[in-house]
Order: C-alpha cells, then structure tokens, then sequence
C-alpha cells in the first residue's frame, strides 16, 4: 500500500508493509517537516510582484516555516503578491514585511480574501484550504485581550474597541481613527511632529473648546505670539490682531495704541482709517453732525455738520471756560470763541500779531469794503463803501469831498489831558507842566517861551507834563488842553507872556516884547493851541 501525507503540512505517512529497511529515512524527513512547521524561519528574496509560497508533500519546503520575512533586492516597483500553494492547505505563519520603498505585501491562496500586510509590519496570517475560494486573513482580528501590555511602541493600523481603560507608558502609534467618548491626556495632547498634524479637518469641525482659568494658546514654533485669558475679564494677546471686522457689542479697550492699517468709505457709519498720504482719518456720517468730539463730562467740543467740510464749535458764554473755545498756549491764554451774538479773539499774553502782504475787511455779505492795508503801499478807508482816507508815500491823502472833523469829542475830557498833533521832543532846561515851548537857537532842543526876547518868543507848542532837563517829553503843537486851574475868559485870544512859559489874556505891554498868539480859550479849563508862526516886536 502506497503512503498518503497530512493534509496541511505534507508529512508522509507510509503504507502497510512499505517502506522495509527505509523507515529511518523517512522518519527523519518528517521529523525535520515537524521541527520546521513548529518553530522554521527563513528570509525569503521576492524577485517580482508575484510570488509563490509553496508547501511540497513529504519534503522540507519554504511553505512549511513557521515564520517567514519578504526582502527585496531594491525596489519592486509595485506592491508584492504571495500566492500561498496548494489552495487546499491551511497555514498559520507568523510572516514579517521587510519590502523596501514602503511596499505592501498581499497574500493570498483563492478568489477569497486576501490579507495586506504594510511595510515595516509583521502579521499572524491564516489560510483556509477552501480551494479555488481560499481565503487569508489576520490570525488577531477582532482580538480580544483581558490584559494587554505593551513596552514598546503599539501600533494600529485599524479600528481598536476597548471595554475598560488602556493603559500606555509608551506612545501610542495608530495610522487610522483613534475613537472614544472621552479621550482624558494626564499631560499634554501633542502631534509627531513641529507642523505635524491639524486639530479638525475642513469636514470635521470640534464644537466648543473648553480652556481653564488663565490658560494661554501659543503660536509659532518658539511661541512668540500668546492669546492669554485673565479670569473673569478677557483676552489679551501680546501680538497684533487683524480682522477684517471686529464687532463689539460692550466697550473696546486698548492698553496701547489702536492702529488702523486702512482707508475708510463713503458708507461707513463710523470708522478710523489711515493712509501714508492722509495719516489718521475719522470718519462718520450721522442726521445732524459726521462727527461728534465730547469730553469726559459728555459735553460738545466740536462737530462736523451732515455733509460738509466744516469744523463747528457750541456758543460760549463771556463766563464760561470750559466749552465752545479753541485755545492756544501752554495756559490757555488765547482763545477764539462766538457767545451767540459776537466772536471774539482774545490774547491775554504778549502781542496779538498777524503777517500778510495785504489785509482787507467787509461787511457781513462781502458787498462794502471797510479797509486795506498793502504792503509798502497805501492803507486805505473807506465809509459806506466810499473810499474815505487814504496813505501815500509822502503822507495822507484824503478823498475828493472828505474832510478831518475836530469836533467836540476831541475836546480834552478830564482835567491835565490834551488832544491833538503832539510830538516827542529834547528838553533843553526844565519844563513845567502847562508851559509855553520854543525851540532854541543854537541846541535846537525845546526851552520855555518867553515874550521878553525874540529867539524864545517863537511858540511851538504846549507840555501836558512837566519834562526834565534832557529828557524827552509830550509837545503839544496843535490841539485841546485842559487844566481845571485856569480860568480863562471863553472865546478869547490868548498869548505869550513876558513870564517864562506863561499864557496871558493881553499880549504884551512892554517895548521890545514880541506879540505872539499861541491859541483861544474855548471854555475856562480848556484851550485850543494853535501858535501862530507870526511874530511882532512892541515898539
């Protein structure tokens, strides 16, 4: 009788009567099938993408090891199939993929499944034997461990389904989903790498992020950039925040300076722009005013009227100093201001100056001139729009049919005053004040008239106060004075006296006295002085 083998491994079982004198030979072949299947390895080279595992009836072949790892020469090209063969056997082989350029190796032995094992993994594979729709598959799918422990790195590959708590002192290593309800890290939640890895996907959004009191989300590979929480208060980076919209429904806060990178718009309701050209832009646009500036006590301190380019300050009260004023210097101590019925310019410090070539005033419509000042040329005055009075290189100018009106209000109006042409002048002694005043002869300085002598009799003026020798006094050449002392008679002519600057009633009465008129009495306190140029000799 011929030997018949095992179904799965190929070792020979001999016949009855057979095999006489030959046993130890093929005793020690099965021995050596049996030594292989339990515990035989072997590294096979896989030359294509197809290959061939094949297990041969009575003889130690590759199919039989135990364990087996696929290697390459370089390169495949392709992932590798290994055909397991005869299709009626089954196998368990533990098998170890060693395939370089991360190809894949897939087993299989029918039209069955087949099993996939990754570069750079190794597998417990288990093929059924089915013939023609044999299959292969992973010995540990759907594995269920009561205790597990991993010292190394765990890797997996598909879905891992835990009843209880899993337990890693090491990394956890996975190429596909890692699902629980909860997922607790004692330490920190990281990627593999600096950039590694997104937190949500476009498709798979978290809902809400829940972070505890002053938690703190760094950017940037050295974290130069934080948005920090301060409990029960807000955020805060130490960064710059760009939006193209911040919507605040409470108060917006800055601890430093806002900085808007942007111009604005004809609709915008309100808005800060900047460019390089315009610098800082404000822009609004409301029923009555665009813009509005308040001070801390809500009061207006200026608007912008709907739609103008104009700046509009409050009316401001005589007393009032706080509102409705532009101000200039470090005291406030010049201001323009309207109180509802006047404008005012006011500078209570120094000179109020102003410089143009040309200066010009009109009435409210713009329709009468009131006055021009040019420079280097004429000033000019106009009455109702009538050009009055005008300067011109040699003086004054008056216009046709214009004429000086010295009426009663230029009258002196109090006592020890004058009002008139007066001048500046050297005194050449001492003048006391109401003195008749000559010019002397030879110093050409002013000395007190006297009618005694021609060279003093020659009246120039009056002093309205007294004048030290060589100093410079008031001369009244022409015009009204007035001293409450006097007691003229009204409306009478009055002279020189022979007294050192005294005026009299009579001209002189002694031979060789000068005559001079010096002015009229126009009430008894007040003279006009108007000396006359005309001087007479008393024979």
């Amino acid at each position: 009788m011929a030997s018949t083998y095992t179904t799965n491994s190929g070792i020979e079982k001999p016949g009855d009567g057979e095999q006489s004198g030959t046993w130890g030979d093929t005793v020690n072949t099965n021995m050596d099938i049996i030594d292989t299947l339990v515990s035989g390895f072997i590294q096979i080279t896989a030359g294509s993408t197809s290959v061939t595992l094949t297990t041969t009836d009575g003889s130690v072949t590759a199919g039989m090891n135990r364990a087996i790892k696929y290697v390459d020469s370089g390169d495949l090209g392709g992932n590798c199939t290994v055909t397991i063969a005869p299709n009626d056997q089954e196998k368990l082989i533990f098998v170890e993929n060693g395939l370089s350029a991360s190809r894949s190796l897939i087993f299989s032995q029918g039209s069955g499944a087949n099993f996939t094992l990754q570069a750079g993994k190794q597998a417990i594979i288990r093929s059924d034997g089915a013939g023609s729709g044999a299959a292969v598959s992973g010995v540990l799918a759907n594995l269920e461990i009561t205790t597990l422990e991993v010292t190394g790195a765990a890797a997996i590959d598909g879905a891992a389904t835990l009843g209880s708590t899993l337990a890693v002192t090491g990394a956890v290593t996975g190429s596909s989903t890692i699902q629980g309800t909860t997922i607790t890290a004692t330490t920190a939640f990281v990627p593999d790498a600096s950039d590694g890895a997104a937190l949500g996907t476009t498709s798979l959004e978290f809902s809400d992020l829940y972070l505890a009191d002053g938690a703190v989300i760094s950017f940037g590979d050295d974290q130069d950039i934080t948005l920090t929480h301060t409990a029960d208060t807000g955020l805060t980076t130490n960064g710059t925040f760009q939006a193209t919209t911040i919507t605040a429904t409470g108060n917006l806060v800055a601890s430093g300076t806002v900085e808007p990178a942007g111009d604005t718009s004809t609709g915008d309701n309100a808005a800060i722009g900047y460019t390089s050209a315009e610098g800082l832009i404000l822009t609004g646009q409301g029923s009555t005013s665009d813009i509005t500036l308040k001070n801390d006590a809500d009061e207006t301190v200026f608007t912008v009227p709907t739609g103008s380019t104009n700046i509009l300050f409050p009316d401001a009260s005589d007393a009032n100093t706080t509102t409705g004023r532009a101000q200039f210097g470090t005291g406030a101590d010049a201001h323009l201001r309207h109180n509802g019925s006047n404008f005012y310019v006011y500078n209570g410090t120094g000179n109020t100056l102003a410089y143009s070539d040309t200066f010009q005033f009109f009435s409210v419509t713009g329709s009468e001139t009131f006055a021009q000042f040019n420079h280097n040329s004429a000033v000019t005055l106009w009455y109702d729009n009538a050009k009055k009075f005008e300067t011109t290189t040699n003086g004054v100018r008056l216009s046709d049919a214009s004429s000086i009106d010295l009426s009663t209000p230029l009258l002196s109006g109090a006592d020890h005053t004058c009002t008139g042409l007066t001048a500046q002048m050297l005194a050449g002694g001492a003048i006391s004040a109401f003195d008749l005043v000559c010019v002397h002869t030879t110093t050409g300085e002013v000395v007190e008239a006297d009618a005694s002598a021609y060279a003093t009799a020659r009246v120039i003026g009056i002093a309205p106060a007294a004048i030290s020798d060589t100093a410079t006094g008031t001369i009244l050449l022409q015009g009204f004075i007035r001293d409450d002392s006097w007691s003229w008679t009204t409306g009478s002519t009055l002279y020189l006296s022979e007294t050192a600057g005294a005026m009299t009633h009579t001209p002189p009465s002694t031979d060789g006295a000068f005559v001079n008129v010096v002015g009229v009495a126009l009430e008894p306190d007040v003279v006009y002085i108007n000396p006359s140029m005309d001087v007479i000799e008393r024979a």
